[in-house]
Formats: structure tokens, C-alpha cells, sequence
């Protein structure tokens, strides 16, 4: 196991390890790692735009994809420490869900633990694209947490809520409009005011392509021929919808990202009773040989057989976006990793996490 008594040794082993990586895989991206709440590690590699070919650098604002379900999650959980909100009480409370296939009766805790039950607009688990939606329908047209609606709201539920785990986005997407419900402010602007400013996140935010905001990397995934030579370069515009919405989306750099994890870690997000729910194992996942994988409130957990945690994170992918947030008790390390390519992040989570964890 490792130790983290050298913390110094410990970060220069993994500074070695993702060099090596990055210049295998080309990557664009920044790693950054801290240990005992100190900065220990932070690079940047590559290009934030394969057009204009502007480096990356440390305060790059990365297409965080799926890690954004964090912020969701913590600030639905802010409105159960409110009072305004009940994790068990039905959704049906707070939306009209008359014509739709939703079962009124799910809760926000089946909602933000994916055991809702209710079928993805893109199943990603039983490999359907994301991308894929866009074909018939201008991405461009969805900007509102309510414009998703149409993409899922009539499908037949896939089980009853509660039968099992499966992950599920637009769970998160109903968690947004219940929150919109409840505070009578759009999604983007109160995760804004109530979680990012509250984190110390001064760096992040949801932007929108159209906009000319500075710093934000642009995602791009390479054009590969027939026996996997890359022959260019398309950028991911077309991909998914403009700008952030809850289930993903939101912009940040690697710093907000440690910063938000350390806030919840540290007290500073939630009451100590929804603070500890928000990082213990909740739901099931899957079981692998020598872990457990378990879901929380947009926390994902690796649970080895004695109980205790390997580590605890969200990651994210999308067309043009990769990364992952990460923190490993054992040596009270926490790992970004963001990149603007779909596949950029992985070999280097993979090296890190040999390093970080036994």
C-alpha cells in the first residue's frame, strides 16, 4: 500500500509517470495532485485548441462532462439541509409528470444514487452514443434544463425504481428541475451562486460556445483511417448541447475541481449528517475481484472487501472532454485530470492510480 509519509518522493513518482504517458499519447490536459491538502504536483500538456494551436496551461477551464453531477447533487442536498427538499419524498411533489412514462413516486434519492429506473436518453452502459442524439435534432436547440425532456420523458421505464443501479444521466437532469422548482432560479444560476462561489471555485462556470470566454480549451477528437492512423483533427461542437446543463457540462480548471472535493471533505458544503452520507457507499453497483464499486450522491467509491475505501470520485467523458476528480484515503491524495479529448484522460488516471492506491 502506498505511504504517504514521503509525499514528496510519492509525487515525483507520479510527475514520471504521467511525463511518460503524455508523451506516448499525446495528451492535452492538465494533471494536478495534492496531498495533505497541499499542492504536490500540477503540468499542463498539449493544446487547448488543435485550430489555433494555444497551449494548455494550468488555469485552462476544461469541459468537465459528467463531474458536473457533483454540483448538482451537493446543491440539491444544500435544499435538504434547507428543509425545502425531502431525498424520499416523491419527485411528483415538485413536477408535472402527466403524460410522461416518470413514475411520480421516484424519489430524489433514487434519482441521485442512478436506481431510479427510468430509461437514459443515451443508455452509455449498454454502448449507446451520446453524439447519437444529435443527428436529427440541432444540439443547439437545447440550452434549458426542460428543453431535455422530449428526449426521454415518453420512453418506457427500463425497472421499477429502486431494482437496481444503473447509470443514469438525465436522472440528474429531473434532480435540475426539481431544484429549479423549489428555488424559482434557473439551474446554471443557482449552481453558480450557491455551489461554485461557496467552493471557492472562481475559475468555473457554465459557458456557452458561442461565447468568447477566455481560457476555455476547445474539445477535439482525431480522425482515424481504417487501420487507426490519425488523419485529422474535428472538433466536438456538434456533439453534445452548447452549454452546461445538470448532468453535465460545466467548465473548470483542475485547481476549482480539488477545491470542490476538499469543501465537501472538509465540512464546508453540507451538514455533517448529509457531508458523511455524501461520501459512504449508498447503492451497489457492480462487484469486481478485489473492489466493490458503489454510487453515492454523484460520488462513485471503490470499496475493497474489508471495508475500507481504495478511493472516491467522479469522472466524465464526453465527445472532446475527459477527466476525473479523485481522492485516495490511504494517502490523503486527491487526483485531477482533465483533458479536451474523449479518450486524453484515461492512461493517465491509469498511471496515477497504480502509484496512488494498492
Amino acid at each position: 500500500m502506498p505511504s504517504a509519509s514521503d509525499p514528496t518522493t510519492l509525487a515525483d513518482r507520479v510527475a514520471s509517470a504521467i511525463r511518460a504517458v503524455a508523451a506516448a499519447e499525446d495528451l492535452s490536459g492538465v494533471v494536478r495532485l495534492s496531498i495533505g491538502g497541499a499542492l504536490a504536483y500540477e503540468e499542463a500538456f498539449g493544446v487547448a485548441s488543435r485550430r489555433w494551436m494555444v497551449p494548455v496551461t494550468t488555469a485552462t477551464r476544461f469541459d468537465t462532462a459528467s463531474i458536473t453531477k457533483l454540483c448538482t447533487s451537493i446543491a440539491v442536498l444544500r435544499q435538504v439541509d434547507a428543509g425545502t427538499l425531502d431525498l424520499d419524498a416523491p419527485i411528483g411533489d415538485h413536477l408535472d409528470l402527466a403524460g410522461t412514462t416518470i413514475a411520480p413516486a421516484i424519489t430524489l434519492r433514487h434519482l441521485l444514487t442512478h436506481s431510479s429506473g427510468i430509461a437514459d436518453d443515451a443508455d452509455e452502459e449498454a454502448g449507446e452514443s451520446y453524439a447519437a442524439l444529435w443527428t436529427d435534432r440541432p444540439s443547439y436547440a437545447v440550452t434549458s434544463t426542460a428543453d431535455f425532456l422530449p428526449q426521454f420523458a415518453h420512453k418506457p421505464p427500463r425497472v421499477e425504481p429502486g431494482a437496481d443501479c444503473r447509470y443514469c444521466n438525465v436522472g440528474y437532469v429531473l434532480a435540475g428541475l426539481v431544484l429549479e422548482a423549489v428555488t424559482g432560479t434557473p439551474f446554471r444560476e443557482h449552481v453558480a451562486r450557491h455551489v461554485l462561489r461557496r467552493a471557492g471555485m472562481d475559475r468555473s462556470g457554465f459557458f456557452h460556445m458561442a461565447d468568447a470566454v477566455p481560457d476555455v480549451a476547445e474539445g477535439w477528437d482525431p480522425v482515424r483511417d481504417d487501420d487507426g492512423a490519425v488523419t485529422g483533427w474535428r472538433q466536438s461542437i456538434y456533439s453534445y448541447p452548447p452549454i452546461g446543463s445538470p448532468d453535465g457540462g460545466m467548465h473548470a480548471t483542475a485547481e476549482d475541481l480539488d477545491r470542490l472535493l476538499a469543501a465537501v471533505r472538509e465540512g464546508r458544503m453540507l451538514s455533517p449528517a448529509l457531508t458523511r452520507a455524501f461520501l459512504s457507499p449508498q447503492v451497489l453497483h457492480h462487484e469486481d475481484d478485489d473492489v466493490a464499486v458503489h454510487f453515492a450522491f454523484g460520488l462513485e467509491l471503490e470499496v475493497r472487501a474489508d471495508g475500507s475505501i481504495r478511493s472516491l470520485g467522479k469522472d466524465g467523458v464526453n465527445a472532446g472532454a475527459s477527466g476525473i476528480v479523485r481522492h485516495y484515503p490511504d494517502v490523503d491524495a486527491t487526483l485531477v485530470v482533465l483533458s479536451c479529448t474523449e479518450d486524453g484522460a484515461w492512461a493517465p488516471i491509469a498511471a496515477a492510480d497504480e502509484l496512488l492506491a494498492d
